[in-house]
């Protein structure tokens, strides 16, 4: 054996091995100093805090293979920070859950974590059922958003209640319906096709049109759905639609199936009576064993409380950018619906527009929105006034003035007012049913709300 080339390639393995190692611990350095950098910029703006869902990591399991950190959509909602996985910015999760999907350990999970302290989160049981026995709430409006989530829990509610059915044995009462659906969005219409599937008596209403958000998503929104199965019809398999394509397999959907939604109808009030639920809607009274509210965390847009929002050049929703052309437009609000708002009407010829926001700085936007506001305001296509609300809105023109107070007041030339100030939150009317909410009554709550 030629023992001095044998000693000669060993020697060079092991210092190409130990020059790798140091390779990697430098990369893994560097990488850990730039998310802690990351980490404190986002508590500073305060970034950090979900709105609702976020990862959740189980950092005895984690083994800092980096998966969840390359397979998420959103930029910088996890890193690395010493092996381990951290949420960064926490506002950024939409709640693809991908990441816990790909994670090989097990070690990542993605949900509202410890709900027991938020007073903008109703207590639910693990079949997702409130405090209130047989009332059952679906997407967005127990805390867990997008459309996938949505779907499946509108099922899941619907066979939680068959299964509830079939254990309690209770004969049906005439003119009571097995149960009423709340909002006929993707939760309620998921809901109302089970409903059908499982051959229960039930009544959809919604106090806006067939689609909810989705309906008021400006054209051609690409919306994200993931992979979902849909009752009755089956599988949607590609990741994005288009607004209208989905807005049209609902309403094929509702007519093939004969699905009853019973639109521009509010709830009102919810008393228990007995076995059954009395319940009072602008369209009248009904009667039910059980309730789906699937109607969203939004309700009525948010006014601005200002003299002239009543004119009719003030909106709330963008329905269609093309039909806006040549005209000075201004913006109110900071979140995704403004800023998606605002770069589409500054693609169209002629448009001069301009976005207030009473906050020093962007917040919780999405990655792809945060930078393209970057791009337009740097090229100067979209004009941002920052600490800035609306004082007043006259026929021809809007007054604007400091948020903080003090500073100069403006006047801008303007013919169209946008308006994305959020919506009033329906929590009065579950308060006023009896829902308890996170904080409401202590040791109630999960200790984890989890979506997958």
């Amino acid at each position: 054996m030629d023992w001095p080339f044998i000693v000669i390639v060993s020697t060079a393995l092991i210092a190409t091995f130990a020059l790798v190692s140091v390779w990697q611990r430098a990369i893994e350095r560097e990488n850990t100093s730039r998310n802690l950098a990351a980490i404190k910029d986002a508590h500073s703006r305060g970034k950090h805090r979900a709105i609702a869902q976020h990862p959740i990591v189980q950092t005895t399991l984690c083994v800092g293979c980096g998966t969840c950190v390359e397979v998420c959509p959103e930029e910088e909602v996890l890193g690395l920070v010493n092996g381990i996985a951290e949420v960064i910015n926490g506002s950024r999760c939409v709640g693809h859950a991908k990441c816990a999907q790909c994670c090989p350990m097990e070690a990542m999970t993605v949900g509202l974590g410890d709900i027991a302290l938020r007073p903008d989160i109703p207590i639910l049981a693990e079949n997702l059922e409130t405090s209130l026995p047989g009332v059952y709430i679906s997407g967005e409006l127990g805390g867990i958003a997008l459309i996938k989530h949505a779907i499946n829990h509108g099922v899941r509610a619907i066979d939680e209640i068959a299964l509830k059915f079939e254990k309690e044995s209770v004969p049906r009462e005439r003119d009571v319906f097995d149960v009423l659906i709340v909002g006929a969005g993707p939760a309620g219409l998921s809901a109302s096709l089970r409903a059908i599937e499982k051959k229960l008596t039930y009544v959809t209403i919604t106090k806006d049109d067939i689609g909810g958000t989705i309906r008021k998503y400006p054209r051609r929104k690409l919306t994200l759905v993931q992979t979902v199965e849909i009752p009755l019809y089956g599988r949607l398999p590609a990741g994005e639609y288009e607004k209208e394509r989905l807005l049209t397999l609902w309403e094929k959907l509702i007519e093939t199936f004969k699905v009853r939604v019973k639109t521009k109808t509010e709830l009102l009030a919810v008393a228990r009576q007995g076995a059954h639920y009395e319940v009072k809607t602008s369209a009248g009274e009904l009667r039910c064993r059980c309730i789906v509210l699937a109607m969203g965390r939004r309700g009525s847009p948010r006014k601005l409380g200002v003299p002239g929002e009543e004119l009719d050049k003030v909106l709330y929703q963008l329905f269609d950018a093309a039909t806006y052309k040549n005209l000075r437009i201004l913006i109110v609000g900071g979140g995704d619906s403004a800023i998606e708002a605002a770069t589409a009407l500054a693609n169209q010829s002629g448009n001069t527009v301009t976005i207030v926001y009473r906050k020093g700085e962007f917040f919780r936007l999405k990655s792809r929105n945060e930078q393209r506001i970057k791009e337009y305001a740097s090229s100067g296509r979209v004009k941002v006034l920052f600490n800035t609300e609306v004082e007043r809105v006259d026929p021809q023109s809007v007054d604007v003035r400091p948020s903080q107070g003090g500073g100069e007041r403006l006047r801008l030339p303007n013919d169209f007012v946008f308006v994305f100030a959020g919506g009033e939150l329906p929590f009065p009317l579950l308060k006023g049913m009896g829902i308890r909410f996170g904080g409401d009554s202590p040791g109630k709550a999960r200790a984890t709300a989890q979506i997958i």
